[in-house]
């Protein structure tokens, strides 16, 4: 949670935000493009070829057992080594249609990385994530090229699906391949949920979210409604009147109250979660505001994620405060090299 994040970009710092140190424009305007780019430089063809090579293909992979997603690493990676990169996607994608923004945000330094074999003999183990980025990229980059998957037949059946994150955005791309039609309901303007509205601008620069999602939905069968929500215009009755089954992938909502005494609407005070949504969708990010001296309470990828973007932002020191030690931290490794 941060303590000096930034008021909504639309409105003027008041005399007490100004009071504690907000300010907007604290950078060349340059600086901000420079500082928000892309986090990590993709891998050359080159490079690709070479990292790929380095893959032992194991028959028992453990990087496919660490992989949340299920991912077949070996075959698609060995795609890479052969020069077939729509293969490669197809690899991906077949068991994780989000895999493009998975391997830019994943944390496979404890999931598929960790469990690499190459950490036997070398401490270097094959870059998985980048890999996985050069084949995604590479699909992405041509929009023109034919489909990578297709419809079946039309089933005939409605289904609903409610919450336009990355857990509805699977299941209806999921649904759509097997013939069904499905509406997808979400309250936010754009689909993509924590995808577009809570991962830090760094690591998902050039408005990959919403490539994705529209790589996602050129299936066809899917229909977005956005601004609409379950409990607002939207029960679930009616959902389950018109529709032959209703899918709930509603989310995370809220977030941890600091549990202090002390008044939670103070100038400066912000959780991070909307600190970083309104980040994301601000066009002119010397727009915003930001403390001098910011501190973030917390250890996990969201804290991380908060304190990196306010120094990014022009603040000149910013601390994390967390009540454990280094060992208790949520956060992985790979993620607090930005720090």
């Amino acid at each position: 949670m941060s303590l000096a994040s930034p008021p909504s970009a639309v409105e003027t710092p008041s005399p007490a935000a100004r009071a504690c140190g907000l300010a907007a424009g604290r950078l060349n305007l340059a600086d901000y493009a420079r500082r928000f780019g892309d986090a990590h430089a993709p891998l050359t063809a080159a490079q690709a070829q070479i990292e790929a090579e380095r893959c032992y293909g194991c028959h028992d992979a453990p990087c496919i057992a660490a992989c949340p997603t299920g991912i077949d690493i070996p075959r698609f990676v060995q795609r890479i080594a052969q020069g077939n990169l729509r293969g490669a996607a197809r690899a991906i994608l077949e068991a994780n249609p989000l895999g493009g923004m998975c391997a830019r945000v994943c944390p496979t330094d404890i999931l598929c990385e960790g469990a690499c074999v190459r950490h036997t003999n070398e401490d270097k183990p094959v870059e998985i994530g980048a890999l996985q980025r050069h084949a995604t990229d590479a699909l992405f980059a041509a929009p023109s090229a034919p489909p990578l998957f297709s419809r079946a037949a039309p089933t005939g059946r409605r289904v609903a699906v409610v919450g336009a994150g990355p857990a509805g955005l699977a299941c209806a791309h999921g649904l759509a391949r097997r013939g069904h039609s499905v509406n997808v309901y979400d309250p936010r303007p754009k689909a993509g949920g924590l995808n577009e509205y809570g991962i830090a601008a760094y690591k998902t620069a050039d408005g990959f979210a919403q490539r994705e999602v529209q790589w996602l939905m050129s299936i066809g069968g899917i229909t977005l409604h956005p601004g609409r929500s379950l409990g607002g215009d939207l029960s679930l009755d009616s959902l389950l009147a018109s529709h032959d089954a209703v899918f709930l992938g509603i989310g995370l909502a809220g977030v941890a109250a600091l549990g202090i005494a002390g008044p939670q609407g103070s100038a400066g005070l912000r959780d991070a979660v909307d600190f970083i949504a309104e980040l994301r969708q601000t066009d002119d990010l010397a727009t915003l505001p930001v403390g001098r001296h910011v501190v973030v309470i917390g250890g996990g990828m969201t804290a991380v994620d908060a304190a990196v973007q306010s120094a990014l932002l022009g603040a000149e020191t910013v601390h994390m405060v967390y009540r454990r030690g280094p060992e208790g931290l949520s956060a992985s490794q790979l993620s607090l090299i930005h720090i």
